[in-house]
């Protein structure tokens, strides 16, 4: 007879009792060993980081509670033997499964039948499934994001650090950098060392243990302030532990997560916990101060707009994003202010930034303050980024800089993409939005994107190109209803290895965890300087080089609103369209080299909603830029396309000469249908199926001197195309 499932108050009462048995701590050592650490040779690669995806992981979240329920009582530290050791991980394993099923609702409690023909119904906005999302859904940031920017986010606090903690800000990253190599070293010694002893003796726990003296040799900094560092990241004494009894409780060791073991010793299990608290916990301390309190708040406003500014400079460049502008609808009405702004051609963002946290009410899965929490958080950012946006393109408001400035600026943008953007780890913050985000979209005004800081930081990391941003952006918020995936890092791992592509018949694709590994290892290449590769291979590396690398970095420099068109639309190409196209252009210029002469391809896409002409030749820009725009129009007449691209290619250095855009209705004409009877079919393209182009010539009788051009532009032939 199959056994009554246990409640998930009784699973975790039986998980606090095993915790706080006798020599636990080297269980728990083990699980950080086991699945929080990355092993590899002479160069990490994905494999090794594909070893933190496996679902035998215990994620941090219940590390965490394991570690904060074994610190509810004395810590025991004496060496249990390995059979109980083992018999520790195998039940804590087995508890933490029985848990997270425990915490997932009954399907029958979730899905009402009577309410499914109710189109508004969505059992995902419950707050008991919301729960599993919050608990299981991942880190928002990599700790050395979480250390690095807590140097930036407490820049202007340093001086409330030095006299009230006894360390500046500065002092703090060494100390957590310092203290993260010190484990690592201690890691690297004590494992190998297992093979010197007897089994009985096997522990990983020595791994975890510090002193104040070795942290204070290794970083350089005084052992007072050392002390005083170390200190502070210990759970105080006025906190009561036991106030830790339910999974979604405070749990004390997530913001104190330094073990003080004797007089003498530390322990810390979780290197990432330490550089979250280090971002996280001072909002506390701050928030106790009542005389420090609302500077506190000022400054970590100013740090999500001045981090998000310096993150979008890094890819749009100094002159194209702006902070602090003030929309006026006369000069003393003012409408809204726009955080940041980025304009590139004709897209713009539109960037609102927040620094509200989820609190422990929403967390437990409280309907009521999920809404109020992620209205506060998000929504009011959203809707405040959304009327300025309806303003943006509207000649009647004003753009006032922080100088009181008038900005003079593009105000006819084809894209503009809200923005919010949050200082702080927000839990299931994509799926929140999914549920609760109430937004609207106008021809201009796209879908909003929702990020914290730190995969804003990844963004600007990965894709330091306008284009290749922009591009992204355009996918990702197009998308945002047929996407799922557990956490938005996933999804631009994936667009990076494969470009983020997803059919007309494809109503809704799954991202599995794992797909991150790639984006993993590169990041931890370039900011933790793990030896391993700095980019995935994929869209940035395959065409790095190549005359198609070229032509996208050339539209990025343009700034020309048609060949920026242009360029979003050859970089949501198959690898394989772009491969031909490549190959093609290549070929059509090597011709132009033997034979001097003008060679061209056409090229149909979406099914002959869209197209592209290329031009190569050597011809002045006077008769080049016509005969170019006539083909064009032609070739968007005959397959009554809703827009046309014409490029023009310099034959030797393969370089843009100049680039056009057609873009309005079809309309019959008899004159065009004349024009275009005898017009070869061009290739017609869609993602993922292959083309073989050849230089097509078209053969018929000879265009006399005196008879109309066949380019369409309505001269004769002799005073057009002849010469």
């Amino acid at each position: 007879m199959e056994s009554e499932k246990r409640t998930e108050n009784e699973i975790f009462s039986e998980l606090e009792s095993i915790c706080q048995s006798s020599g636990y701590v080297h269980a728990i050592a083990y699980f950080c060993f086991r699945d929080n650490t990355i092993g590899y040779t002479d160069e990490m690669n994905v494999d090794d980081v594909l070893r933190q995806y496996t679902t035998e992981r215990l994620v941090r979240t219940e590390i965490s509670t394991i570690i904060g329920l074994a610190c509810k009582t004395t810590l025991d530290t004496t060496h249990p033997g390995p059979a109980k050791i083992q018999e520790y991980i195998d039940r804590t394993d087995a508890l933490l499964l029985e848990l997270h099923k425990a915490m997932m609702p009954p399907i029958k409690e979730l899905i009402d039948p009577n309410k499914l023909s109710d189109p508004d119904f969505n059992p995902f906005k419950n707050g008991d499934m919301l729960r599993e999302s919050i608990f299981y859904g991942g880190e928002s940031a990599y700790n050395f994001q979480y250390k690095d920017l807590s140097l930036i986010k407490y820049k202007h606090d340093s001086k409330w650090f030095q006299d009230n903690k006894g360390y500046s800000v500065e002092q703090a990253w060494i100390l957590v950098s310092s203290l993260g190599q010190l484990q690592n070293n201690k890691i690297n010694k004590v494992f190998p060392a297992l093979t010197e002893k007897h089994p009985n003796e096997w522990t990983i726990y020595p791994s975890f243990t510090f002193t104040a003296e070795e942290l204070s040799e290794l970083s350089g900094i005084e052992i007072s302030i050392t002390k005083s560092f170390i200190e502070s990241f210990v759970v105080p004494e006025s906190i009561d532990n036991n106030t830790f009894a339910a999974l979604d409780d405070f749990n004390p060791l997530n913001a104190y997560p330094i073990i003080k073991v004797s007089d003498t010793e530390y322990l810390l299990f979780q290197n990432y916990s330490l550089v979250e608290a280090m971002y996280e916990t001072p909002f506390f301390w701050f928030n106790d101060d009542k005389g420090y309190k609302n500077k506190a708040k000022e400054n970590r406003g100013l740090f999500t707009e001045k981090f998000s500014e310096e993150r979008l400079k890094l890819v749009f460049g100094e002159n194209r994003v702006f902070t602090n502008i003030d929309i006026y609808k006369d000069k003393k009405t003012r409408v809204g202010e726009i955080d940041v702004l980025v304009v590139f051609s004709n897209r713009a963002i539109v960037l609102q930034a927040k620094s509200k946290k989820l609190t422990i009410a929403a967390r437990k899965g409280n309907d009521n303050c999920l809404r109020e929490d992620f209205k506060k958080a998000v929504q009011d950012a959203y809707d405040q980024a959304f009327s300025c946006s309806e303003f943006l393109n509207d000649q009647n408001y004003k753009l006032i800089d922080s100088d009181g400035n008038e900005l003079t600026l593009n105000r006819n943008y084809r894209e503009i993409y809200p923005f919010c953007v949050i200082s702080d780890h927000y839990p299931a913050l994509s799926f929140q939005a999914r549920q609760f985000l109430k937004y609207n979209t106008t021809n201009e005004i796209m879908p909003p994107f929702i990020m914290d800081v730190f995969l804003l930081d990844v963004m600007t990391e990965m894709l330091q190109s306008p284009l290749y941003f922009l591009s992204y952006i355009n996918r990702r918020v197009t998308y945002s209803e047929r996407i799922l995936s557990n956490h938005e890092l996933t999804i631009l791992s994936y667009h990076l290895k494969q470009n983020l592509w997803i059919e007309n018949d494809v109503s809704m694709i799954q991202l599995g965890d794992d797909i991150c590994a790639d984006l993993d290892l590169s990041m931890l290449n370039r900011r933790y300087k793990t030896p391993g590769v700095d980019t995935p291979d994929g869209i940035l590396t395959k065409f790095r080089g190549t005359t198609f690398g070229q032509i996208i970095n050339e539209i990025d420099n343009l700034d020309d609103p048609a060949t920026i068109d242009l360029g979003f639309m050859l970089l949501s190409l198959s690898s394989d369209t772009v491969n031909q196209i490549n190959n093609s252009i290549d070929h059509l210029c090597n011709l132009h080299m033997q034979d001097s002469k003008h060679h061209d391809l056409t090229l149909g896409f979406d099914k002959g909603q869209s197209g592209l002409t290329i031009h190569c030749n050597s011809d002045r820009s006077e008769v080049s830029a016509p005969r170019l725009r006539n083909h064009c129009h032609k070739r968007k007449y005959a397959l009554k396309a809703k827009t046309w691209f014409g490029l023009c290619i310099v034959p030797k250095s393969k370089r843009i000469k100049f680039g056009l855009e057609l873009s309005f209705d079809w309309e019959q004409s008899d004159q065009m249908d004349e024009l275009t009877k005898d017009l070869p079919a061009p290739q017609i393209l869609s993602n993922g199926r292959k083309f073989n182009f050849r230089t097509k010539k078209r053969h018929g009788r000879k265009i006399g001197r005196n008879e109309p051009c066949p380019c369409g532009s309505g001269k004769k032939y002799k005073k057009c195309c002849l010469n």
